[in-house]
């Protein structure tokens, strides 16, 4: 039962699965289909949009305004064009859509879709044409309204600007009214051959006057406003500001200075011919970059007044370095020549390497060479052929490198005189040395101690051996500074060594034995303190001060508590005591 209901729901499901596949094949199929159908419809309704009627009725307007056989050929052309489009382009397209409707009716829609695409281009391209058509045509059936416009801002713009001219003051444009009046008389012809040009329907000419009248009136109100400023200082500002150059620089010429590096003759030659090509340029009211040129000129000399300034104060700069520079070079020589004459014997004496000496020699060449750089710059000065600002700069070049020079020969002279002090300062520290540990000595002495310990004896040697190799590096010649300093620190550190050695044995071992002789007293009392004791002498006796005291402390600690701090008490009134 089971078996048989398995295969008829095998079969079952196998017919559903089948009719799902066919419902949705179907689905596509029409989907597809009516995607086509509605592209066929956008294409239908962009090709009815090719030809409209507004070119039909721009045609006509033209029709209307022919009067003459440029107008004529051109309504022709594009009548022409126009039975290209309607008859030809359209048509054929239409003819196509027609196939791309019997494609999709077929349900070939691959093919359907191969002309769809080519048919979407037709249309764009004949769409283009006709709207270039359209444009073509209406700039001569709008020209008339459009050219008016324009023509009317024009005149409103030049009405300003000769208005401007004839109210203002006439004198600023004396230089130029003759071309400039010349020029008005041109606009007022191009005014009148606007008006000829329209009222004959000559569009081809019309927007060439347009542009003509443009390009003049717009000349001529730079003209306006820019001519008086480009006339006072191509006449006035420029020629002052050469004139107070010249005197300038005459005057400073006569007082020493060399202002050859500025090119002030150049310059102002230069300057005069570009003032001269503006004004040439101006009476064929030509104003292009004019005021742009004159401002640089403007500029170019305002420059030189601050490049005067900088001469003067460079020669004051100068006159100060004369002397600064070679009193400098003089005792920087004088105190180098000095060590010199000495570092041979520095050197043997504290064994100094080449290298340790050869910063001397450089110093000496240096400052050589400043002498020599000095002596050139002193030269060119006398000549009169080299600025104040040129000769400054390498004297400041030749101050900066002594300065350099200074610094080192300083820090190379603390150097060379340290090594003296530390001899010095060795030999001071030996004598407090040797003082430290006889101190030593005699506080080891001040205490009757059963025995030293060994630990002493062990420092104390090696204190002595290094105050012997301190003793023997003093007596070399020549001295090794580096070395000797190493002599000093080892021999004074293990001095110092001892020395508090001493303190501690001294005082550990005097606390030991007050503290055995004060609880003597408990002994007979305390059988604990007995033992403590008896092992705290025991250890006093050996030397072994340190622990003795801590067996002695605390033994009595166990009846007097605190009994460490009043020993330390106790031994420090002693101490000072004597």
């Amino acid at each position: 039962m089971s078996d048989e209901f398995l295969k008829i729901f095998t079969i079952l499901y196998a017919i559903i699965t089948l009719v799902v596949i066919v419902v949705i094949i179907f689905r596509i199929k029409s989907n597809n289909k009516k995607r086509f159908t509605n592209a066929l419809i956008d294409l239908e309704r962009n090709k009815n949009l090719i030809l409209n009627g507004a070119i039909l009725s721009e045609l006509n307007k033209v029709e209307s305004l022919i009067n003459n056989k440029d107008l004529e050929d051109k309504y022709n052309y594009w009548k022409s064009l126009f039975k290209e489009l309607k008859d030809k382009s359209v048509p054929k397209i239409e003819d196509d859509l027609i196939d791309a409707e019997e494609l999709v009716r077929s349900n070939n829609l691959k093919d359907a879709n191969d002309v769809f695409s080519k048919v979407e281009f037709e249309i764009f391209v004949e769409k283009s044409k006709a709207e270039k058509l359209l444009d073509d045509i209406k700039e001569i059936t709008l020209s008339e309204q459009k050219n008016r416009e324009i023509v009317t801002k024009l005149k409103s713009e030049y009405r300003t600007i000769f208005l401007q001219y004839n109210n203002g003051n006439k004198d600023d444009y004396k230089l130029i009214q003759k071309p400039l009046e010349l020029q008005f008389e041109n606009v007022d012809k191009l005014f009148s051959t606007f008006e000829i040009a329209m009222e004959n329907n000559v569009y081809s000419e019309v927007g060439k006057i347009v542009k003509a009248l443009d390009d003049t009136i717009g000349n001529l109100k730079i003209v306006i406003e820019e001519a008086p400023s480009i006339i006072m200082m191509g006449k006035t500002l420029v020629p002052t500001k050469i004139e107070e150059v010249k005197k300038i620089k005459d005057k400073m010429v006569a007082e020493g200075y060399n202002l050859d590096y500025l090119k002030i003759d150049h310059n102002i030659e230069v300057s005069e011919k570009k003032v001269a090509d503006i004004f040439d340029r101006l009476k064929v009211l030509n104003l292009e970059d004019s005021v742009f040129e004159l401002k640089t000129i403007i500029d170019t000399f305002d420059s030189m007044y601050d490049d005067f300034d900088k001469e003067k104060i460079a020669k004051k700069q100068f006159d100060e370095y004369i002397r600064s520079v070679i009193m400098k070079c003089k005792k920087l020589t004088k105190i180098i020549n000095g060590v010199a004459s000495k570092i041979d014997d520095i050197k043997y004496s504290y064994d100094l390497t080449d290298d340790d000496i050869k910063i001397i020699g450089d110093l000496q060449k240096e400052v050589n060479e400043c002498t020599d750089r000095y002596n050139a710059c002193m030269d060119l000065f006398r000549e009169h052929n080299t600025s104040y600002s040129h000769l400054t700069k390498e004297m400041d070049s030749i101050a900066n490198v002594l300065r350099k020079a200074e610094d080192k020969l300083s820090y190379t002279l603390k150097s060379l005189g340290s090594l003296k002090e530390d001899e010095l300062r060795a030999r001071e520290q030996l004598v407090e040395i040797k003082d430290i540990m006889k101190q030593s000595r005699n506080h080891m002495k001040s205490y009757k101690l059963p025995i030293v310990p060994k630990d002493y004896y062990i420092q104390y040697e090696e204190a002595r051996d290094a105050i012997k190799n301190m003793e023997i590096e003093l007596g070399k010649v020549p001295i090794n500074i580096k070395l000797l300093n190493t002599r000093v620190d080892t021999a004074r550190d293990l001095v110092l060594k001892v020395f508090n050695t001493s303190l501690e044995i001294v005082k550990t071992a005097s606390m030991a034995e007050n503290a055995i002789v004060y609880g003597n007293r408990y002994r007979a009392i305390n059988s604990s303190i007995d033992s403590g004791l008896t092992k705290a002498e025991r250890d006093f006796l050996k030397g072994n001060f340190k622990s003795s005291l801590e067996y002695a402390i605390n033994s009595i600690n166990v009846i007097e508590p605190g009994i460490h701090q009043r020993l330390l008490d106790a031994y420090k009134l002693e101490n000072e005591s004597k």
